[in-house]
């Protein structure tokens, strides 16, 4: 038995006793307790009434492959070699590096409900509820090295706000691997967040992993303990759910990465300008521990972000370096 096991059998609206729940599950009514003790230390709302048993208030969509997999198009199936969807991983990224250790990867993407040590740029935590984000993950070789590599992070971007859109909603790209989305109160929020991760030959093969977190629906409560203001895909786009969410982004990315080395970053650099965020405004440069005031302009086609003071004008290539809206 699972957290997933239970979650599917709670979450049909319907009460269910102890009893109940560990004959369907082929478990003892201790091993059902312990299960619901964990529901309810991941923050998964649950109702408990005596006589009548357990459910959940909320009916969560768990993640599942082969309604992912039917959803991909005849382009995009051909690239996919394996699907894995996994109920807990420390990280959907690292599940993927172990696989190219072990010989496998390319083609493989990984989907997990929770990440319990996922990770942002610069090394920063990525904090997910059991079930409300999704977390995936892409594995891929590349034979041109790393400088092929060069936007990749702004490409996938401007993917997922395609996608977005085509359910109404309105996300802006913030350089160089966030996706904001207007909140209620008119402010930008974090939406998603993008890492890409490349080992092999700078100049030859080389392995590249390229992970999504995007907030899908987060209860208020969980918005409240974050250090930022953040929104979720629900917010504009309720209907879409996690699963055709999947499908949609892999039915795009997967053919993005078999064309990538060929195409580059160009392809991608008008549609990624027509979302920027903060293009014209003046933005706060975090590098080094040093913090800068410029004005942010547009991307190149190698992906990098162009900023001025006065005359002066620069480019930033990424690596430890955060952009930021000044107050």
């Amino acid at each position: 038995m699972t957290i997933g096991d239970l979650i599917r059998l709670l979450s049909d609206g319907e009460f269910h006793s102890g009893e109940q729940l560990g004959v369907r599950l082929g478990v003892s009514r201790a091993a059902v307790w312990k299960q619901l003790q964990k529901l309810e230390s991941l923050g998964i709302p649950m109702e408990a009434v005596r006589g009548q048993g357990y459910r959940l208030t909320e009916r969560l969509e768990l993640l599942d492959g082969r309604t992912v997999v039917a959803g991909l198009s005849r382009e995009a199936r051909p690239h996919l070699t394996r699907l894995f969807v996994e109920e807990t991983l420390p990280s959907s990224n690292a599940y993927l590096r172990e696989r190219f250790a072990q010989g496998a990867g390319h083609g493989e993407v990984c989907l997990v409900e929770q990440q319990s040590e996922g990770r942002g740029r610069r090394g920063r935590t990525w904090v997910t509820p059991w079930g409300r984000t999704l977390m995936l993950s892409i594995g891929w070789r590349v034979d041109a090295g790393v400088a092929a590599l060069e936007g990749l992070s702004l490409a996938l971007g401007v993917v997922l706000a395609r996608v977005l859109e085509h359910h109404g909603a309105t996300p802006r790209l913030k350089w160089p691997n966030d996706v904001l989305l207007e909140g209620r109160g008119g402010e930008l929020s974090k939406l998603a967040g993008i890492l890409v991760e490349i080992s092999g030959d700078a100049a030859g093969p080389c392995e590249v992993v390229v992970g999504m977190g995007i907030n899908v629906d987060l209860p208020q409560a969980f918005r409240a303990s974050i250090d930022q203001p953040v929104a979720a895909v629900h917010d504009q786009a309720p209907e879409l759910s996690r699963n055709a969410l999947a499908a949609a982004l892999l039915d795009e990315l997967l053919p993005l990465l078999a064309g990538f080395e060929q195409q580059g970053f160009a392809a991608w650099q008008g549609d990624w300008n027509a979302r920027h965020a903060y293009a014209g405004c003046e933005v706060e440069i975090l590098q080094r521990g040093e913090r800068e005031a410029a004005i942010a302009g547009d991307v190149d086609a190698a992906g990098n972000l162009w900023v001025h003071q006065g005359e002066r004008q620069w480019r930033l290539a990424g690596g430890e370096i955060s952009v930021r809206r000044r107050a």
